[in-house]
C-alpha cells in the first residue's frame, strides 16, 4: 500500500526531546520563566510555538531573547554530546524497512543540532531525504514540511505513510492528506491521537506491521 515513510525525528528516531525540554527551561529559569512539563508539552508539541512569549511578557527585550535563544542552543548541543539519544531497536528496523521503503526524515530540527546528533547515530545512510527546519518556511502543524516531502519524492499523498510522536507533527500529517501512525513518546505519552490512524506502542510494533507479506 506504501511506497514511503516518512518519519519525525525527535522521539521517534532518537530520544532527544527531554534534552530540548532541559534545555529550554534552563535558560528560561535564568530570566524568572518556570517553563515546566505540562507547559512545554502544550508550547511545543502541542501548538508547535516556543516559549519566548514567555521571556517577552516579563519585559526581556528582542536583544535579551536572541541571547536567551543562543544560551539555549548551546545548552542543547552539550547535552546532545553527552547522552545517549538512539531509541533502542532503531538502528536494526531501519536497514530492514529500507530494503521495501523510500525512507525520509521531515523534522522541525535545525540543521546544527541535527547534523550532531546523527554524527553519532550512523542512521541518515538509510534515508534518501532528508527535510530539517531550513527547508520550508512554516513549521509543523503546518502541512508545508510533509507536502514537500511528498513533492520532493514524486509520489502521491496516498503512498506515503508518516510516524509521528507528537499533536502537532500528526496535525501536519493528516492536513497534508497522509495517513499517520503514531509511536507516543515519553513526553507525548498523555497526548490526544483520535486523528491518528493506528496509535503504537514503539517503532518495533510499527515495523511488525509494514513488513508482514
Amino acid at each position: 500500500m506504501f511506497e514511503a515513510i516518512l518519519f519525525d525525528n525527535d522521539g521517534v528516531l532518537v530520544d532527544t526531546e527531554g534534552l530540548y525540554f532541559r534545555a529550554n527551561r534552563e535558560v528560561l529559569a535564568g530570566v524568572g520563566v518556570d517553563l515546566d512539563e505540562a507547559a512545554y508539552v502544550e508550547l511545543f508539541l502541542r501548538e508547535g510555538i516556543g516559549a519566548w512569549h514567555l521571556a517577552e511578557a516579563r519585559g526581556h527585550s528582542a536583544e535579551i531573547i536572541e541571547a536567551l535563544r543562543a544560551a539555549r542552543d548551546r545548552r542543547y548541543l552539550e547535552l546532545l554530546d553527552g547522552s545517549p539519544i538512539l531509541i533502542p531497536g532503531v538502528s536494526e528496523l531501519l536497514p530492514r524497512l529500507a530494503a521495501r521503503y523510500r525512507l525520509a526524515i521531515v523534522t522541525s530540527s535545525e540543521p546544527g543540532p541535527f547534523a550532531r546528533t546523527h554524527a553519532r547515530t550512523g542512521l541518515l545512510p538509510h534515508f534518501e531525504l532528508v527535510l530539517t527546519r531550513a527547508d520550508y518556511q512554516r513549521s509543523k502543524p503546518d502541512p508545508e514540511p510533509y507536502l514537500r516531502a511528498v513533492a520532493r519524492l514524486g509520489l502521491t499523498p496516498a503512498r506515503c505513510l508518516v510516524i509521528e510522536d507528537s499533536e502537532r507533527g500528526l496535525r501536519a500529517a493528516k492536513a497534508a492528506g497522509l495517513c499517520c501512525w503514531v509511536v507516543p513518546s515519553g513526553l507525548t505519552a498523555g497526548g490526544r491521537f483520535d486523528a491518528a490512524d493506528a496509535v503504537l506502542p514503539d517503532l518495533g510494533t510499527a515495523a511488525e506491521r509494514l513488513l508482514v507479506g
